[in-house]
Order: structure tokens, then C-alpha cells, then sequence
């Protein structure tokens, strides 16, 4: 009784700190989402800019665009979360990228964002060549350049040719998916039916160099919206953890308390049963 009595009283304080990291993840998820929706409402500009000299000027540089060059080397920037206690949210993630990364002929480049990914990669023996490890609902703008900075700076010079982004995505509050962008790279198509307007568009100081200065924001973005977006994931992902572990410990608990009861009960009937059986005998 008392090995059941300490187990229930352990069990009781664990749900406790459960409980805890359930409302303190449902308060981080709200702020984060927030962060999330308003960042999510200015990407589309860059992106259309992008498109707008592509259509409309012949002096777009090759480098960034997609067939330039033959795809031999990848450079991936993988995003996980620098805390544990939050159910498969970085194993989904480090699962999808040992998967692409098995289909590369040659030796990958990883810029590493979040500490569990860091830790995985590192103790395989892979290259890793950039990192962020502050937790991720608190990074800004500039702070992306520490990731975007090297991966950019590799593709220029020729040490990757492809730069693919592996992040989770989120669909709702109890659904999250892994994600792979590819960000270099960028794709356009040409539209036929897209009126042309060349005569009317000036670029200064020219469209090659507007275009130069905006391939590199738009990766700039990309990792920081994807960045953001699995901060949302990741505490959505431990909301749901810590609540199945609450749940658990308060049927563990009630488990142990009805064993406990059945053992409390059977030992007072074998202690009347003594009493009377030593009244008996004494009769």
C-alpha cells in the first residue's frame, strides 16, 4: 500500500508539470499565430515583383532561375525545435530530411535551425554549415540572415547548386505536415496570356540588379516564414503532448487509486476475519 501510495503521489506531481506545459503551450501557440498570420500577409509581394521583371524585361540573370546550371550538390536548411516533450514534431522533420538526403549523389551541406536537428545531424558525421539555435518564436528579420546569409553565399559560389528547405507546415491546431521547399533554384514559368509591359516598366539601376537584390530576399523570407510557422507547429505539437500526458497520468492515477482501494480493502477484511476467529477460539 504505501509502494502505491508513493507511485500515486509521483504520478500526482507529474501531472502537475504537464498540466503546466499545457497551458503555457496553449499561450505560446495563440502569440505565435498571431506572429505568424501577420508575416504571412507581406510575402507575396517580393515574389510577384520577381515575376513582374521576369515577364516583362529580357535582362533577368540566369543563375537564379531555374536550368542554369546541372543539380549535383544540395545545401538544406532543416528546421526543428531546440526542446523536446513534443511528440513526433522532430522526428517527422529529421525523418523527411535523412530521406532526401539518401537520394543525394554527393555529400549534403545542412544549415541546421533548432537544437535537436543540430544534435541528430552532427553526431552522423554530416556537414553542417550554418545554425540558429535561439528558440524560433523569437527570431526577427535580420536574425534570418544568420541562416539565408551562408546558404545563399554557398550557391554563389558554386558549392551547391540546389537549396531545398525542410520545415513543418501547419494545417490547424491538432494537424501539422512536413514540408520541403525547394528555394534555389527559383522557378517561373512564363505566362503567354500575361500582358507584357515592357514599354511601360523602367528598372533602376537596372532589372538585373533588382533582381539580383530580390532572389535573395525572397530565400530571406521563405526562412523566415517557415521558421515562424514551425515555432506555431511546435507548440501545437506539445499542446497535444502534454495533454495525452495529463490524460494518462489521471488514469494511471485512478488506476492505482482503485488498486490501492482493493488492497486496502482486502487487508481490513483479513484483519476482521482474525478478529473473529480469535473471538471463536477464545469461546
Amino acid at each position: 500500500m504505501q509502494d502505491i501510495k508513493r507511485r500515486m503521489k509521483s504520478v500526482g506531481s507529474i501531472k502537475h508539470i504537464t498540466n503546466a506545459m499545457k497551458l503555457v503551450s496553449a499561450a505560446k501557440l495563440k502569440k505565435a499565430k498571431n506572429a505568424f498570420e501577420k508575416t504571412g500577409k507581406y510575402f507575396h509581394y517580393v515574389t510577384d515583383v520577381i515575376e513582374e521583371i521576369f515577364h516583362n524585361t529580357d535582362d533577368v540573370p540566369l543563375k537564379y532561375l531555374e536550368g542554369n546550371r546541372e543539380i549535383k550538390s544540395t545545401g538544406y536548411v532543416v528546421v526543428t525545435s531546440c526542446r523536446g516533450l513534443c511528440g513526433g514534431f522532430n522526428s517527422n522533420v529529421i525523418r523527411e530530411a535523412e530521406r532526401e538526403i539518401a537520394e543525394d549523389p554527393e555529400r549534403p551541406k545542412i544549415i541546421a535551425v533548432g537544437g535537436k536537428g543540430k544534435d541528430y545531424f552532427k553526431k552522423r558525421g554530416y556537414d553542417i554549415r550554418g545554425e540558429y539555435m535561439l528558440p524560433p518564436e523569437n527570431i526577427s528579420f535580420l536574425e534570418t540572415r544568420a541562416v539565408s546569409g551562408p546558404l545563399i553565399g554557398m550557391y554563389d559560389a558554386g558549392e551547391i547548386d540546389e537549396a531545398v528547405l525542410i520545415y513543418t507546415s501547419f494545417v490547424n491546431s491538432f494537424e501539422q505536415r512536413v514540408k520541403s521547399l525547394r528555394l534555389l533554384p527559383f522557378e517561373i514559368r512564363r505566362d503567354p496570356e500575361r500582358p507584357s509591359l515592357k514599354k511601360q516598366m523602367e528598372y533602376e539601376p537596372s532589372a538585373k540588379d533588382v533582381f539580383n537584390y530580390l532572389v535573395p530576399k525572397y530565400v530571406e523570407i521563405m526562412i523566415y516564414s517557415a521558421i515562424v510557422e514551425s515555432a506555431v507547429c511546435e507548440h501545437a505539437a506539445r499542446r497535444i503532448a502534454m495533454e495525452s500526458a495529463t490524460d494518462n497520468a489521471n488514469s494511471m492515477i485512478s488506476s492505482l487509486n482503485l488498486s490501492y482501494n482493493r488492497i486496502r480493502q482486502s487487508a481490513i477484511t483479513g484483519e476482521i476475519m482474525e478478529i473473529v476467529s480469535g473471538a471463536g477460539a477464545l469461546k
